[in-house]
């Protein structure tokens, strides 16, 4: 697998991981032998199903007695905020294992699934090329993985410019998770495909049913969420409702990704800035770079879409996340046995702090945080 980073000549380099893939070949064979042995697909299930289906409730009934039925405040503020996790919990259990190919066998399944990030607002096109390519690929690469590019708004890698704002990141940076689903239904989603960019990298802009897809959702999106909510009410009212719901969802969405990936336990392996090598494998690159959490709490584990096991992600995302706590099992031992670390922390509060302390880091002399 490679990509390519400026060097320091400004010429291109292509990185590449240059270590054995025996063990990511072991780890699938363990992985593969466990779906023969219990005679179950790496797909969803009837588990996926049904739990697709209170999703999906959830979000329908949050929204409509939100819009249709509520007419005070006092009923309005909770029904926003469950709307915000409703559709949180939509991203992080429907659409993620659509876009991944892992909700179902059949690509047209995998693909209307994926599309429910359409009709909650983000481009399913474009989130598909930062998440599986970029930041699956290169997670944690400082100019490859877009999950890490803040811009000057914080420093989230020791490879990234210090600016003295960041002294104070671990305090600030909360508050501005919570804009994500904005920044994505307003700016991102369209400025990526105007431009045919992500960050540095070359994205081809959607054709056909793609640019379908994309227009479409859009105009779904903002009619549901704006258009119709201001025909039956104040537009402040709806204005504060929709803000509202939005930071909860990006609140929730932005402190799961992150507990995963910008904490102490991860690292943040930089290639050779001559060759563009990294002296390790996929498989190994992937377990130095992501961190499970809570792995215990099955709330958790129900309401992220598994994301919490993001090891066992990373290393098969096609595989739907239902089956992540019996994989991290198989995972985790092969690590040992190997003696390949495996970093775990076992709790929501853990992760959380863990990633409050790297903030902190980040936000020193560079020297420190080094």
């Amino acid at each position: 697998m490679s990509t390519h980073l400026p060097s320091a000549a400004g010429q291109a380099l292509r990185v590449r991981f240059v270590g054995s893939p025996a063990f990511h070949n072991t780890l699938r064979r363990t992985v593969d032998r466990y779906f023969r042995m219990t005679h179950t697909s790496a797909h969803g299930n009837l588990r996926m199903y049904v739990k697709t289906a209170i999703v999906v409730a959830w979000t329908v009934a949050s929204y409509v007695l939100l819009v249709f039925v509520c007419d005070a405040w006092w009923q309005a503020v909770p029904l926003a905020i469950s709307l915000g996790f409703a559709t949180a919990a939509v991203g992080f259990n429907i659409q993620h294992d659509g876009n991944h190919g892992a909700y179902s066998r059949n690509s047209w399944v995998n693909r209307i699934m994926a599309t429910t990030m359409d009709m909650i607002g983000a481009s399913s096109y474009v989130w598909s090329r930062k998440h599986n390519t970029l930041h699956h690929t290169y997670t944690n690469i400082d100019g490859r993985d877009d999950d890490i590019a803040v811009g000057s708004l914080a420093r989230l890698s020791p490879h990234q410019e210090r600016h003295v704002l960041h002294r104070f990141q671990h305090l600030y940076l909360w508050s501005l998770y919570a804009f994500l689903p904005m920044k994505w239904q307003f700016f991102d989603d369209f400025y990526n495909v105007a431009t045919g960019r992500i960050g540095d990298t070359r994205m081809a802009r959607p054709k056909g049913w793609d640019l379908v897809v994309f227009v479409a959702g859009k105009a779904f999106f903002f009619f549901f969420a704006l258009v119709l909510p201001m025909l039956l009410h104040p537009f402040w009212v709806v204005i504060g409702l929709y803000a509202l719901a939005c930071f909860v969802q990006g609140l929730v969405i932005s402190v799961v990704f992150q507990l995963a990936h910008v904490v102490e336990e991860a690292s943040f392996p930089e290639p050779d800035p001559e060759t563009g090598l990294l002296e390790t494998s996929f498989a190994e690159h992937q377990l130095k770079t992501t961190v499970d959490f809570a792995r215990g709490n099955r709330l958790v584990s129900w309401f992220a879409g598994g994301l919490n096991f993001q090891v066992e992600h990373h290393l098969f995302p096609r595989v739907c996340h239902v089956h992540y706590p019996k994989i991290a099992r198989l995972v985790e031992r092969a690590c040992r046995k190997a003696g390949i670390e495996y970093h775990a922390n076992p709790s929501v509060r853990t992760a959380l702090v863990s990633h409050y302390r790297w903030l902190k880091t980040m936000g020193r002399r560079p020297a420190t945080a080094a």
